[in-house]
């Protein structure tokens, strides 16, 4: 792991993660012409960063936050479509891959649903090589359709990649779902607002130690007449320590140059801190001694998980009894979300 180049090499992925300002747009003309410029500034960022292999752009610095439904779903974009071409052009024309957001994504019904908050990645062919669907949607203010599942692809230099959006980064599962599928990286596109930013620039390091990963963060900033945002943008070690991290500047950008060969010798040898390792092969040292498996327990001890998989909506009802039964809370209304039960005939 190496920071303060602007190199790379054979073994290094030469990562840059940007703080977005947040655009605020209205129409699809408007969207068009900001991913133009998202196309310039990837060409740009190559000519003074000639290892950069991959570039990471926040959620929602393609679209902004569409704060008008019509307008949101009016602006909704298909993969590949419009958005993506013009992306497509930078990427072959800079020998870059990129990391880019659809915020939304029409929906396969759409406009009976709401679109997908999605995000692509594509290579310096500018071919799609994923594309993800927010599972976790910001409720109760975001309104998009939830996706399903995450997706491990291999990347530049053979690096193993996951993407996550914002939200999702709250919650430990999709961390060690990404990992557990053997992602090397995972890059957190957000756009995340004060108040919380103490949370998501802690959150980024812990789910790196927790999970012997690599984590690229890129987050919006600026004021869009709403939210403020935070920015720092950052890449973090495997090891849980961040090599680089942008303040609150707008169009800032963070660069490191990311070990291969390190990521899999330490997952290979590290021993009392291989979580992901561990988490499999549970108490081998006391199973050893006692003369039972030597590879310890692997049957998961936490029956949360089990209950979750077999009857979810009995553990929904579960997880209700000790928070609440509602969506929405009466003692703070939000325009939409129902706060009380519906009488039932």
């Amino acid at each position: 792991m190496r920071h303060g180049d602007i190199s790379s090499s054979n073994d290094c992925l030469g990562v840059a993660v940007v703080n977005y300002k947040m655009p605020s747009l209205h129409t699809k003309a408007e969207v068009l012409a900001n991913a133009r410029k998202i196309g310039e500034m990837l060409i740009g960022m190559k000519r003074g960063l000639p290892g950069m292999d991959l570039v990471v752009f926040p959620e929602y610095s393609t679209h902004g936050i569409m704060y008008d439904a019509k307008e949101m779903y009016e602006t909704a974009a298909t993969v590949p479509g419009e958005e993506t071409e013009i992306f497509a052009a930078a990427c072959r024309k800079a020998n870059v891959w990129g990391i880019f957001s659809l915020t939304g994504e029409r929906h396969e019904e759409h406009p009976n649903k709401a679109p997908y908050n999605t995000l692509i990645l594509m290579n310096n062919q500018g071919e799609i090589v994923q594309k993800y669907r927010k599972i976790m949607p910001w409720v109760p203010i975001e309104g998009w359709y939830p996706g399903d599942c995450t997706y491990v692809s291999d990347g530049p230099k053979g690096m193993k990649i996951s993407l996550i959006i914002c939200d999702d980064g709250n919650f430990p599962e999709i961390w060690r779902d990404c990992a557990m599928q053997g992602a090397e990286l995972i890059v957190r596109c957000q756009g995340y607002m004060y108040p919380a930013k103490e949370q998501q620039v802690m959150v980024a390091k812990t789910m790196a130690w927790m999970n012997n990963v690599y984590v690229a963060v890129a987050n919006a900033t600026g004021f869009d007449g709403v939210y403020s945002y935070f920015g720092h943008s950052a890449i973090v070690g495997f090891d849980g320590r961040t090599l680089g991290e942008c303040g609150e500047e707008e169009m800032g950008i963070q660069y490191a140059e990311l070990s291969v060969s390190l990521i899999r010798d330490a997952r290979k040898n590290m021993q009392s801190q291989n979580h992901l390792f561990k988490l499999l092969h549970r108490g081998y040292t006391g199973t050893i001694n006692s003369g039972d498996d030597v590879k310890g327990v692997a049957a998961c001890p936490y029956n949360f998980y089990a209950k979750w998989i077999n009857d979810p909506e009995g553990t929904r009802k579960m997880v209700e009894s000790f928070t609440r039964t509602t969506v929405g809370t009466p003692e703070c209304p939000i325009d939409g979300i129902p706060n009380q039960e519906a009488d039932h005939r």
